[in-house]
């Protein structure tokens, strides 16, 4: 082997600079002298020939083995399965919690691995584990047009407040797929600063539920709502929500019709909070009522505490593309302490309060509730059946 290696070497320059009809000579020479194959001849004279024993490449070192995987994965599921953009600036915090509430136990190795970890490396250790949902609903609303004129028409270009108390209101219908006789309703009001979710769930969609329910999130708010910001609906255009606004110097304001991207912020958590906790299963009973009025205090602490978002800081057009910059995930918790409106009583209140919370421990009730909802639904399908 070592002798033809040789001999393919040294007529290797000659080959090259001959012409065509001298390199065929040269090439029938070479096969009829080693026996090579034609076209792996010309290869041998046209490419560097690697002399001595093949290379062998040795395999990196994994960093990330299976005890960092097995750990991003309790934090992961701990944060509701959220993107790594979202996950990992809050990543360290999330983790003292666990640790604290002895829910996750690791050495000083894994969880500076873990600390460090870059976005595109979670996706790529958390890719078999991801689930992906298709949910679609139906729409309750009813135009009311008695006092739209009465009430200012606000678009999506119009939110930029700097401060929290500017309220999107969105009502959620459990209705399943007939939005015939009664059922529970969730009435949705997202803060545009902060994202801080309030949720109230009650049977039917009449104008005094939506004010008692309005009433209730405005004084259990750690800040004042300053803003109300509806769809056309007449659960919401009515004069008692109007009198109430204008009582508490609430700025009542409207989204044009059938423009549901002027609400974008409370539609958006209509997907990624309720219907992914409730989902679209009919509830239409006064015990399915009872379990999601205290589901959703489960929810509000766990999205608002543990939950964090992206926020869209600027957005440019570049020809047919639209470059979008967003700033650093953070929870609705962390943006408002970051505001500063707090008084120190109510600050130092809302610390204590969260530093008491243990997201898994919120998770793992809310999903028993859960199931307790699947069990009630059973029953009420078997009843109907029956009868």
């Amino acid at each position: 082997m070592k002798q033809k290696q040789a001999l393919t070497q040294a007529i290797k320059k000659r080959y090259q600079s001959s012409n065509r009809n001298t390199k065929s000579k040269i090439l029938d020479e070479l096969i009829a002298t080693t026996g090579y194959n034609r076209s792996y001849a010309r290869r041998l004279f046209n490419n560097h020939l690697k002399t001595g024993r093949k290379k062998i490449r040795k395999s990196r070192v994994r960093i990330y083995d299976q005890p960092v995987l097995t750990a991003l994965k309790t934090v992961w599921m701990a944060a509701d399965n959220i993107c790594s953009k979202r996950l990992q600036p809050f990543l360290p915090e999330l983790l003292g919690f666990l640790e604290r509430n002895e829910e996750i136990k690791i050495d000083d190795k894994i969880r500076q691995k873990l600390i460090t970890l870059s976005c595109s490396t979670i996706d790529r250790l958390l890719l078999p584990s991801r689930r992906r949902y298709q949910l679609k609903g139906r729409s309750t609303t009813k135009p009311g047009t008695l006092l739209r004129h009465a009430i200012p028409i606000r678009t999506f270009a119009d939110w930029n407040e700097k401060q929290p108390g500017f309220f999107e209101a969105d009502l959620v219908a459990l209705c399943g797929d007939n939005v015939g006789g009664g059922y529970v309703n969730v009435l949705d009001l997202t803060d545009v600063f902060t994202g801080w979710v309030t949720l109230e769930a009650f049977m039917g969609k009449g104008q005094f539920m939506i004010h008692a329910g309005v009433n209730s999130i405005r004084q259990r708010l750690p800040f004042l709502m300053l803003g109300f910001d509806s769809d056309n609906g007449t659960e919401f255009i009515n004069g008692i929500l109007l009198r109430y606004c204008e009582g508490n110097q609430i700025t009542f304001t409207r989204i044009r019709p059938y423009q549901k991207n002027d609400n974008c912020f409370v539609e958006q958590k209509n997907f990624s909070v309720v219907r992914r906790f409730l989902g679209y299963i009919r509830r239409e009973t006064t015990a399915e009522l009872i379990v999601i009025q205290e589901m959703l205090k489960l929810i509000e602490d766990y999205v608002n505490f543990f939950q964090p978002s992206l926020k869209l800081k600027s957005k440019t057009r570049i020809d047919n593309k639209t470059k979008k910059i967003y700033d650093v995930a953070k929870t609705p918790f962390q943006r408002l302490l970051d505001s500063g409106i707090l008084r120190p009583d109510i600050k130092q209140k809302l610390l204590d309060y969260y530093h008491s919370l243990n997201p898994m421990e919120l998770r793992r009730k809310i999903s028993k509730l859960n199931q307790k909802l699947d069990q009630l639904h059973r029953y009420n399908l078997v009843e109907s059946t029956n009868t």
